[in-house]
């Protein structure tokens, strides 16, 4: 290697090492104009691009150092890395077997192969592959984390456990991994450390720490200034603005509104449930309605259903988030409307590329997402009161009477439950909370515990996820610790949407979770006609509830203190008579409120689309608005 080269090269390092990954790429592109053949800097330079999301010319480049140098196991492994970002998954296997063969010890490969195969649903041989990863490389904490991740994905929750902790053993402070080692206690039921645990998790977004992913963050406290900072730590760790298409061009006034709804959960899916009709409602003589589905192609009832509702259904789960935002632009979207956020399978990165010149954050997550590139966030004057709209990066869309969308064509089954078939005693009073188990919190609990002991004959009726009894085991073990028989604690097993609500109708009264509420769950009760009592906080997700039954005008069921939650469900409990009278004023004001009204609802949400629309062609800034 001849002096200026070694020169290049060590100047090369010095800013890759500092970060100045521009200043390095120049460097790279002139040692390369004196030696062309240098494969270590084409390799290099492709490493560059994808740290850039440049992943076609990261392609470029390794695919050069390899035509140069064919036994180079590094660029073979870097190319497999650009293939299944492009999401060219079969491609990327054959890469890593490549490297794989020419450096059987390649740790790092076995492990990026198995991530790919998870992303593949190919489970099993994906934790073939972690395990030959971790053989190799014994304190390989990426290969601990990410088959800790496959095996939650499982639900083997016992043993994505001891792999997490592995993980965080041998580096303690692992992106992200202390908060998904909470959230699988949660999932669980394990509250061992609850509270020490929270507190990490506090101090650690304070101080701007990579430590818990802003979703796991809504079911654990009511902070909202906490939980923004949380999104946009996330944020800038992941999904930082991205200007590798331009400025979206603009357009003068069409006749019709591009409207393009994005999501992964385009089946059988509590987001489907609340949103078919409201796409089926949209009115096509002033919106075009896209969707942009990259989640499970399942061709179920829900999927056949939604996929019909739009003028276009656009299957993008192969197409990376780069080629989404570009074809967003081609059909010339002009509304883009997130339903992820950052919630499972979500793709915050296609809005961080602008894939409409209006974009918005909806439904899927209950919270702020803390980036300039997402405009607006739909809400109700419940979900975000006035004077707490300054904690949230978006401006406010003010729906005028509740922000969640819900299908009046909702089927119950016709099948009749029983209680005897499902072990509840005859003559008990059944309280019932069909939440997630990571939403039970001690606090929550204790409240029920107490509930219980006052309420003679009561029982609470829970879903036990028959992939997770561990959390079943765990609930019974802490009623226990409270002084009351585990007997009082029912659990039931999942089962069709449809006859879930059949199910349903047997509770007496629903007790919600808080911080975060019953959400979809909430309106699957109300729509079973089982009264729902919640208590609301200041976080979004702490205050669905209350939104769903301000609607319908159920106040009463809103409490304003968690000791006014406990007397409110015990003397419901113990007075029949008022119990009856607001079973009978849900039964009326299902009919009669907004909340299941479809056609008001999505008229409303138009007068949205509209004024937003109306606001970008006269080059006005996004403000809050609200629609009467």
């Amino acid at each position: 290697m001849n002096t200026q080269i070694e020169d290049l090269f060590k100047k090369i390092i010095l800013n890759i090492h500092e970060k100045n990954f521009d200043q390095a790429e120049a460097l790279l592109k002139k040692l390369l104009n004196i030696d062309p053949n240098n494969f270590i800097a084409l390799n290099i330079l492709g490493v560059l691009c994808g740290i850039k999301k440049n992943h076609e010319d990261a392609f470029i480049y390794f695919r050069r150092a390899i035509h140069l140098k064919p036994d180079y196991n590094e660029a073979w492994y870097n190319k497999g890395n650009t293939l299944k970002e492009l999401k060219r998954y079969d491609e990327a296997l054959y890469h890593y077997d490549k490297a794989i063969h020419l450096k059987p010890d390649y740790a790092q490969a076995w492990n990026n192969k198995a991530i790919t195969l998870q992303d593949l649903k190919r489970y099993d041989e994906a934790l073939n592959h972690y395990d030959k990863a971790i053989h190799l490389k014994p304190d390989y904490n990426e290969a601990w984390y990410n088959k800790g991740n496959t095996l939650k994905e499982l639900k083997r929750y016992d043993e994505a456990l001891y792999h997490y902790d592995k993980a965080i053993h041998l580096k303690p402070d692992l992106d992200f991994a202390f908060g998904q080692i909470l959230h699988l206690k949660m999932l669980i039921c394990d509250w061992s450390t609850f509270n020490s645990s929270v507190k990490t998790c506090i101090d650690g977004v304070e101080n701007s720490k990579k430590i818990i992913h802003p979703f796991l963050l809504l079911g654990l406290i009511d902070d909202l200034k906490l939980h923004l900072n949380c999104s946009k730590i996330f944020a800038n760790d992941r999904n930082n603005v991205i200007p590798i298409l331009g400025p979206v061009i603009k357009v003068s006034k069409k006749k019709k509104i591009r409207i393009g709804y994005y999501s992964a959960d385009f089946h059988n899916h509590a987001t489907s449930y609340l949103i078919a009709e409201l796409l089926e409602k949209h009115d096509k003589n002033f919106f075009e309605v896209y969707g942009f589905s990259f989640g499970p192609n399942s061709n179920d009832d829900y999927q056949k259903r939604v996929s019909k509702a739009f003028d276009k259904f656009n299957i993008v789960n192969n197409l990376t988030d780069i080629e989404v935002a570009s074809l967003s632009r081609r059909i010339g979207i002009d509304i883009a409307i997130d339903l992820k956020g950052y919630t499972m399978d979500c793709r915050p990165n296609l809005f961080s590329y602008r894939s409409a010149p209006i974009q918005v954050n909806y439904l899927g997550y209950p919270g702020s997402t803390g980036v300039n590139y997402m405009d607006y966030i739909i809400a109700d004057n419940i979900i975000i009161p006035t004077q707490l709209n300054n904690l949230y990066s978006e401006k406010i869309i003010y729906l005028p009477d509740s922000y969640q969308p819900n299908d009046s064509k909702r089927k119950i089954s016709d099948k009749i439950f029983t209680r005897k078939e499902l072990n509840i005693p005859e003559d008990s009073f059944i309280f019932c909370c069909f939440n997630n188990t990571y939403k039970i919190l001690p606090e929550i609990f204790n409240l029920w515990i107490e509930i219980l002991k006052k309420v003679e004959n009561s029982v609470l009726w829970l879903l036990d996820d028959s992939m997770n009894s561990i959390a079943s085991k765990n609930l019974k073990k802490e009623a226990r610790a409270r002084g009351i028989s585990d007997q009082r604690l029912i659990f039931s097993k999942k089962i069709p949407s449809d006859e879930n609500l059949a199910r349903l109708k047997l509770a007496d009264l629903f007790l919600d979770t808080f911080p975060y509420n019953a959400h979809t769950t909430c309106s699957d009760a109300l729509w079973a006609g089982v009264p729902v009592l919640t208590y609301s906080g200041e976080s979004f997700a702490s205050r669905v509830a209350a939104s769903l039954l301000n609607s319908l005008g159920l106040k009463e069921l809103v409490a304003d203190s968690l000791d006014h939650y406990k007397a409110i469900a015990i003397q419901l409990a113990k007075n029949k008579n008022e119990l009856f009278s607001i079973k009978e004023k849900l039964s009326i004001k299902k009919i009669t409120s907004p909340l299941f009204n479809t056609n008001l609802f999505t008229k409303n949400l138009e007068k949205a689309y509209k004024i937003i629309y109306t606001r970008h062609l006269n080059n006005l800034s996004p403000e809050n608005i609200e629609i009467n």
